[in-house]
């Protein structure tokens, strides 16, 4: 149980490339950092491993020995990763709050309900809702500097840290100056007393970021069934060549995290129409792609830090093509 002059000890669940990312941070600035990797896969073990992350054998254990829990899993594990914190909880003696931070991809409804869920269960939670704007933390290199806009907001010289705002009427202030530091350490910036504010923001964020690369992904995929990818290229190099540095980025960035985005795409499709009164037609449209992504024999099996294809964004779009030709003529 964290003191109010010791280092907070926070538990991560679980260790994607995100979650991997945050507690390197944390432990780079002086944090405990523990997770249970209990029914995790193996590279997720490995992550733990390699990053020296204290890996606990229960969510019981997890929950009576940290402070704070940052929820950074996919969309589609959400609730049921705060289900399991709620249910380890009922089973142990804590009274302290236990600060519980969804950091997912969802829609303000979704986490509305997680929040719902703690209190219907009646165990000792404070629920922060915060979203993650931008990469997973990481060394900066002399060779790899941030843009003089991201340093304005990142002031960090030794990570790179993605934003994080948080919503909510709870804040870590309340575990103390150690609170307010593992606050700053991680980037949290507060917008709105309302929880739902944050993920609402991610929500809006996400479908302009990723809605312009499934849109990319489609277009140059089709260009390339057409023959005239190199045609699109040097078109947007001229006319448009912001929007082609962009895709460049994105795309080759986007094939080992398509099975992630399916769900998050059906997110914003429902935040689009419970929060702005769209229809949600736009957003299964580009949940689709990612799920054509996601299934492809190709590129589905790619997996950040151990690609093979997909690195560039003509090569995307050739295996995309090439997939999109194989499952037509299965199917004539």
């Amino acid at each position: 149980m964290a003191t109010r002059g010791a280092s907070v000890p926070v538990g991560v669940l679980s260790l994607g490339d995100m979650g991997a990312g945050i507690a390197r941070l944390l432990m780079a600035r002086g944090f405990a950092v523990a997770t249970n990797c209990q029914g995790r896969s193996q590279d997720t073990v490995d992550r733990a491993k390699d990053a020296g992350i204290e890996m606990l054998s229960s969510d019981l254990e997890l929950v009576e020995r940290c402070a704070v829990i940052l929820s950074v899993v996919p969309p589609r594990d959400a609730e049921a990763t705060a289900r399991r914190v709620a249910d380890a909880l009922s089973g142990g003696p804590r009274k302290e709050p236990l600060y519980f931070v969804d950091l997912n991809a969802v829609s303000p409804s979704t986490c509305k309900g997680m929040a719902a869920l703690f209190t219907k269960a009646r165990v000792p939670v404070r629920f922060i809702d915060g979203c993650i704007l931008g990469a997973p933390p990481r060394l900066r290199t002399a060779t790899a500097r941030a843009p003089d806009s991201l340093q304005n907001k990142d002031q960090d010289s030794e990570w790179r840290r993605p934003d994080i705002p948080v919503s909510g009427p709870d804040s870590l202030s309340s575990l103390g100056p150690q609170g307010d530091r593992l606050a700053s350490v991680l980037n949290f910036r507060s917008i709105s007393p309302d929880i739902g504010a944050a993920s609402g923001l991610k929500m809006c964020f996400a479908s302009i970021a990723k809605g312009f690369t499934a849109l990319v992904t489609q277009s140059f995929t089709t260009a390339e069934r057409l023959g005239v990818a190199g045609e699109l290229k040097r078109e947007l190099a001229d006319i448009l060549p912001n929007h082609l540095a962009t895709a460049e980025r994105s795309v080759p960035d986007m094939p080992p995290k398509a099975y992630r985005w399916v769900r998050e795409m059906e997110e914003i499709a429902d935040t689009m129409h419970e929060e702005g009164g769209w229809s949600k037609d736009m957003f299964r449209g580009v949940a689709g792609v990612y799920k054509a992504v996601a299934d492809d024999e190709v590129l589905g099996k790619e997996k950040v830090g151990k690609r093979n294809r997909g690195t560039s964004l003509e090569d995307v779009a050739a295996a995309m093509a090439e997939g999109l030709e194989r499952k037509r003529k299965k199917t004539e």
